[in-house]
C-alpha cells in the first residue's frame, strides 16, 4: 500500500511537471526536483560544470543541464582526487571559487578573419584556403565551450545572425579556446618527462583519460567509431602531433579503409573535419582529434577515430607527448559480410539449322508477291 502511494505521488508530479512544460530529470541528475523548461540552465549544474571543465574533466558543452557526461565527470573527479561517489545534488566539492558564472564578450573586427562562408561539400571545401566558423554563434559556441540554444536564451532578445562588432554578449566564465593563437605546427616538440603517462580509453563508456601512474589528470568524452567502423581495440602509441592539420577526405578510406585515387585535401580550420589537433597512433589512418561537430560528442559515431571537442583536445595536448601508450578497450570492428556473387546460368547455344535446306530455298519457296 506504501508502494503504491509512492507510486501515485511521483506520477502526479510529472504530470503537473509535464503541464507546466516541464520535465522531471532521472534520479541523480538534477539538483533540484524539477528542471525548467530547456535551454534555461540550472544555475548549480552550471557552476558544476563550469568547475569540472576548469579541471578538464570535461562535462561536454558547458550548458547548465543534465547529462551523461557531467554525471561521469563528476564521479571521474570525484575518484581521481579521494572524494566519495555522489550525485549532482549531494557533492562535497567545494564550488565557491566557481563565481561569477557568466561573462560578458565584445565581437571584436578581427574576429570575423575567422567567420566566413563555409561550403557543405568536400570538393568545393577543398578550393578554400581555410575552414571558417559559419557564423559569429559557431564562433561564440567553441570559444566558450557551451551550446547555441544556451548562448541564444541568455541574449534574449537579440538576434544571433545579426551580431556584429561591438556587440556584448552574455557567456559562460569558462577558460576562452583561442582559436586566433593556433597555428600550424606539423609536429608538436616532444616532452620527455610525459612518455610514461598512458591514455586508457574505453570506447563503450566514450571516455578518454590521461593517468600519470595511478593518477588521473584528465577526463573527456569523445565520439568513437562502433560497427564496421569500430575504433580498434588494442595498445598503441603516439607517433606525433600535428596543431591545425589539413585533412585528406577519401570516401573510400573513411567507409572501407581503402584508399582511392578520388580524395580531396581539405585545409586547416576549425571547421576542418579533424577541428585542430591531430594525434597521430601507431595504427595506421587512426587517430586522435578535434572536430567540426562539438554538439555531437558521445551522441553519434566516427569512422574508427576518437574525436573531442576543439576546446578540450587544444588543452589535451598540454598533457601528452609523442612516445606515449594508448589503450583502447571495447568491441572490436564488426566483419562485413563478404557479397556472395552467383555464378551467371550457361546458356544454351541456338540449335543449328536442319541439314540440307538453305536460304536461297527459303526463297524460292516464298510467293512472288511476298518478295
Amino acid at each position: 500500500m506504501k508502494n503504491r502511494k509512492i507510486a501515485i505521488f511521483l506520477l502526479s508530479l510529472s504530470l503537473a511537471a509535464q503541464g507546466a512544460g516541464e520535465v522531471v530529470p532521472a534520479p541523480g541528475e538534477a539538483a533540484s526536483a524539477v528542471l525548467p523548461k530547456a535551454p534555461e540552465p540550472v544555475e548549480s549544474i552550471l557552476q558544476l560544470q563550469i568547475f569540472l571543465d576548469g579541471k578538464l574533466f570535461g562535462p561536454g558543452k558547458v550548458d547548465g543541464r543534465p547529462g551523461e557526461f557531467t554525471t561521469k565527470a563528476l564521479k571521474r573527479y570525484q575518484q581521481a582526487n579521494g572524494f566519495p561517489e555522489t550525485d549532482m545534488e549531494n557533492h562535497a566539492l567545494d564550488l565557491s571559487g566557481v563565481t561569477p558564472l557568466y561573462t560578458s564578450y565584445t565581437i571584436r573586427e578581427e574576429d570575423l578573419k575567422f567567420v566566413g562562408e563555409l561550403p557543405s561539400k568536400p570538393s568545393l571545401q577543398s578550393k578554400k584556403k581555410y575552414l571558417p566558423y559559419d557564423s559569429v554563434l559557431e564562433f561564440l559556441t567553441e570559444r566558450f565551450h557551451t551550446s547555441p540554444d544556451l548562448i541564444e536564451w541568455l541574449n534574449q532578445p537579440m538576434k544571433m545572425s545579426a551580431l556584429k562588432p561591438g556587440d556584448v554578449v552574455k557567456v559562460p566564465n569558462v577558460e576562452p579556446f583561442k582559436i586566433e593563437e593556433l597555428t600550424p605546427v606539423p609536429r608538436l616538440p616532444e616532452v620527455p618527462e610525459f612518455k610514461e603517462r598512458v591514455i586508457k580509453i574505453d570506447t563503450k563508456e566514450r571516455i578518454l583519460g590521461v593517468h600519470d601512474g595511478d593518477k588521473l589528470l584528465a577526463s573527456l568524452p569523445i565520439t568513437s567509431g562502433s560497427g564496421y567502423l569500430a575504433t580498434p581495440p588494442g595498445t598503441w602509441r603516439i607517433v606525433g602531433i600535428t596543431q591545425m592539420p589539413t585533412f585528406r577526405w577519401d570516401e573510400g578510406v573513411l567507409n572501407y579503409g581503402v584508399r582511392t585515387d578520388t580524395a580531396y585535401e581539405l585545409p586547416i580550420g576549425p571547421n576542418n573535419p579533424v577541428g585542430v589537433m591531430w594525434i597521430g597512433l601507431s595504427k595506421p589512418g587512426i587517430g586522435i582529434h578535434g572536430t567540426n561537430s562539438p554538439q555531437t560528442i558521445g551522441r553519434s559515431s566516427s569512422h574508427g577515430c576518437m574525436r573531442t571537442a576543439n576546446w578540450d583536445v587544444v588543452r589535451l595536448v598540454k598533457h601528452l607527448t609523442k612516445g606515449m601508450t594508448v589503450i583502447i578497450e571495447g568491441p572490436a570492428a564488426i566483419p562485413r559480410p563478404v557479397p556472395v556473387v552467383k555464378k551467371a546460368e550457361p546458356v544454351a547455344p541456338p540449335p543449328p539449322p536442319p541439314p540440307g535446306k538453305k536460304w536461297f530455298q527459303f526463297w524460292k519457296k516464298q510467293p512472288e508477291s511476298e518478295r
